[in-house]
This record gives structure tokens, sequence and C-alpha cells, in this order.
């Protein structure tokens, strides 16, 4: 591969639940690096924004914000990631940006079907907590780094980093047209070692669809801090491809 790209892929990445763009920090410089725009997005109530949260934040507002970022950067070919809880996020993008975005990328993600939430495929034991939580606080409390199979000597930087995630996000559906989401390409990332049972059926999900490319990490769910030169074994590739592709429209 060559070290530099002329007019590289633009990359947004969009962080899961209680991260901001600070978690994709690693990962940003090899990117550019290789010649690619990259963008690394804090959504609303989050990351650097945490002062801004508030009770009306939804699903919506988050997709809203990614969608900013694309028009603001007059952004086309675009390949979306989305870590976790903004799998729901890239995929209404998706539906609502179509000739924007090139192909999507699940990074341990939530795979939505139409019509469902964040909460729709948790356990009910899982979404009674998790409502009880949002009921006390407002919002989501952090989960401590220990249970994302993170290495030990990064426990204390994400803890630093991490804010609590706005709680109106938790059960927003997700209306979109499935159809049109089946064309675009599509990438999931499986984080498998310990493997987040939260993420566990879309894990299936995506083996019995048709239509996916699936890698597997052997790493905790936030592969971009405790597996960074992995990640970037995948989306490099994926970032020249889709450079590929945009030169021979």
């Amino acid at each position: 591969m060559n070290s530099h790209i002329p007019n590289g892929a633009a990359v947004v990445l969009v962080h899961g639940a209680w991260g901001g763009a600070w978690i994709w920090q690693r990962v940003l410089g090899p990117l550019r690096a290789a010649g690619h725009r990259v963008w690394a997005v804090s959504l609303s109530g989050t990351g650097e924004r945490a002062h801004q949260r508030h009770d009306d934040i939804t699903l919506q507002t988050h997709i809203d914000d990614v969608k900013a970022v694309i028009e603001c950067e007059e952004l086309t070919d675009v390949v979306l990631v989305g870590h976790s809880y903004s799998g729901m996020v890239i995929t209404g993008v998706a539906d609502q940006m179509r000739d924007r975005i090139a192909q999507l990328v699940y990074l341990d993600a939530v795979v939505p079907l139409p019509g469902e939430s964040w909460s729709s495929r948790h356990t009910e034991e899982t979404r009674t907590q998790r409502r009880a939580l949002i009921q006390a606080h407002g919002h989501l409390p952090a989960t401590p780094p220990q249970s994302m199979g993170l290495n030990p000597e990064d426990f204390d930087w994400v803890e630093r980093h991490q804010k609590p995630h706005p709680g109106g996000v938790y059960d927003s559906p997700l209306s979109f047209d499935a159809k049109a989401w089946a064309a675009l390409p599509r990438t999931f990332i499986d984080c498998n070692r310990p493997a987040l049972l939260t993420i566990a059926d879309f894990r299936r999900r995506v083996r019995e669809q048709p239509g996916w490319q699936v890698f597997e990490i052997p790493t905790g769910h936030d592969a971009m801090v405790s597996a960074t030169a992995a990640l970037l074994d995948i989306l490099l590739p994926l970032a020249q491809a889709q450079v590929h592709a945009s030169a021979s429209k």
C-alpha cells in the first residue's frame, strides 16, 4: 500500500455509549498518515460535549450530529464507522443520507432491524436495570472499563474520559428502508475475547443475513483502544478500497 493516497477516503468515526471522539485517538494518526480524511464525532451530551447533555436528546439527535459533520464538510463516498450503540446511529445516517454514504462498518456494534431501538435486543433484566438507572439519574452511568476487556494499563485513561450517556436514546426506535440499507457494502468487526453479551444477537444476525463481510479480532469490546493495530489492519484496506471505488466512478 502506498504511504500516501491522494484524495484519500472520507472516514467518519462514531463512538459508542460513554465514549467520545477521544476514544479514536490511536487510530486517527495512522489513518491520516495513509492519506485519508478522517473525522471523529462526539455525539450530543458525550465526550467534550457532556455539558450539553439534556433530557431531550434522542437517537435522532445523534443521527443529526453525524449528518451535520458530513454536510458541513461536504463529504461524499463516506466510510462510516460506528462502535457499539452507534450501530444505531450509522444505520440512521445511511438511511437519511443515502447519496453520501459508500459503506458501513459496524465495530462490535448494534445491527438493528427496522423499528428496533437500542434496548430491543437486550434481555429483560438488562432493560429493567438500565431503565431504572435512567429514571434515577436521567442518564446511563458509565460502565467500568474493567468490564470491557481492556488492557489494565488503559483502565485509568478510559475511566478519566468516560461520561454518562444520554438516557433518551435508550428506547428511541429507528425506522429505515431495509432494502436500501442492504444494498450498501457492510462490514461487521466481531471483538470476541471477551465477547460482550449485549452484542451477541448481532454477531449471530450478521452471520445469518446475506451481504456481510465479517472480521474477528480476539480482543475486548473497545478494539480501538485494546487492539489498535489489528483494527487498523481492517480499516486501512477498507478505506483504500473506497478510494479505488470512488476513482472508478
